[in-house]
């Protein structure tokens, strides 16, 4: 049994718990799971957390149970959202970076033309993705603070309220003042992936650049908590270490964060390696089958009631189409991932490649279909009075 506590850091906890270094006794642990630990963690009450439960539902022993977790989640997640599914649109604005991500398309070490576009470009592309209905935008760049300034952030984002009803980031980490500054200007949340909460894989995959700190991008969640984001998107990105594990570590975060800062509201996002400039896929030694994919998102479902689940367009229109009705709650649609992409498709290089390309109203169609309501815009900043 594993005994739980409160810790005063998450980087505490997940020393405490061996998630983060020497995780063998993780691998261990996986493997005893017996079918019976996976029946009562089926029995146990849906939505509720508990390590112990996660350990069971993500260990090799529940796969055989996949069908019995997914019609768990199908009914949890419609008991607490319903049929909605909010559909969201990445903007990306620069794929200048100072990072040398082995896994990243925008590596300062990669040889291709930069493009970082002016207030008025972002705004250009950001009307063609509102006459396409989204209410929603994800602003997303590179770290390369010469390009991208917290000043050049909030003057888009403050203008970019004018069209849209939500505005999120997938920026680079800032400090807490620098988050509020973002938060007053109209961004209401912020995902930042962990990467890998192995140490020792994370040293390996950021060689160089200010991402290279583990310690100081395990504390950015934090910092956006007390700046006042209402939505924190946590994730890590697939196929760096042991997925198992990772869920583990990510699902101690979660928690961490759920008990502190209460006011936030947590999703998962579950971006899984994909081919990119100078990235082959094939150098990755842990890469996830569909089934360990779906297997993931259902467990961390039955743990986490209230957690949105995102999915974005590097899966396949397949398996996204799949997972709608099994706990997904956030899309996106029609993505592109270079700077300048929905005014000029070939402006610039990807972050990466995009595997679902149908076009926003094709994803549309596909929910309405399905039984399911495409909700182009967040209803709740009316009665936050934002």
């Amino acid at each position: 049994m594993i005994q739980t506590r409160t810790a005063s850091s998450i980087a505490e906890r997940l020393r405490e718990l061996q998630l983060d270094v020497e995780r063998g006794v993780w691998e261990q642990r996986l493997r005893d799971v017996t079918a019976h630990d996976v029946e009562a963690a089926l029995t146990s009450r849906s939505g509720v957390y508990s390590l112990n439960k996660l350990l069971a539902l993500v260990s090799p022993a529940a796969e055989p149970y996949l069908e019995r977790m997914a019609e768990l989640s199908r009914a949890l997640t419609l008991q607490r959202f319903g049929r909605a599914i909010r559909l969201y649109v990445p903007l990306y604005v620069s794929n200048y970076c100072v990072n040398k991500c082995r896994y990243c398309g925008f590596n300062c070490s990669n040889d291709f033309e930069r493009v970082h576009l002016t207030i008025e470009e972002a705004l250009n592309e950001a009307d063609v993705l509102a006459s396409e209905g989204f209410r929603d935008v994800l602003l997303v760049s590179g770290e390369d603070k010469a390009f991208v300034t917290v000043d050049y952030l909030a003057e888009l984002a403050a203008r970019l309220r004018e069209r849209f009803g939500f505005v999120g980031a997938e920026i680079y980490q800032m400090s807490a003042d620098d988050y509020g500054r973002l938060f007053e200007a109209g961004i209401e949340g912020i995902t930042l992936y962990q990467e890998t909460y192995d140490r020792d894989e994370y040293a390996h995959y950021h060689p160089a650049g200010p991402k290279a700190d583990y310690d100081v991008r395990l504390r950015g969640p934090d910092d956006m908590a007390t700046a006042g984001m209402r939505e924190i998107g946590l994730g890590v990105l697939l196929g760096l270490a042991d997925w198992r594990i990772e869920t583990l570590a990510l699902a101690e975060h979660a928690s961490y964060m759920m008990k502190r800062y209460w006011q936030s509201r947590i999703s998962f996002s579950f971006p899984r390696l994909r081919p990119a400039c100078g990235v082959s896929t094939r150098e990755f030694p842990h890469l996830l089958s569909d089934r360990n994919l779906v297997q993931m998102m259902l467990a961390l479902r039955l743990c986490f009631a209230d957690a949105g689940l995102v999915l974005s367009t590097r899966e396949s229109r397949r398996l996204r189409d799949h997972l709608v009705g099994l706990g997904v709650t956030r899309l996106s649609a029609g993505s592109r991932t270079n700077p300048g992409g929905y005014t000029h498709a070939n402006a610039a290089s990807e972050q990466f490649a995009v595997d679902d390309s149908r076009r926003p109203a094709e994803v549309a169609a596909m929910l309405s279909e399905r039984g399911f309501e495409p909700v182009w815009k967040d209803w709740d900043r009316a009665f936050q009075g934002r």
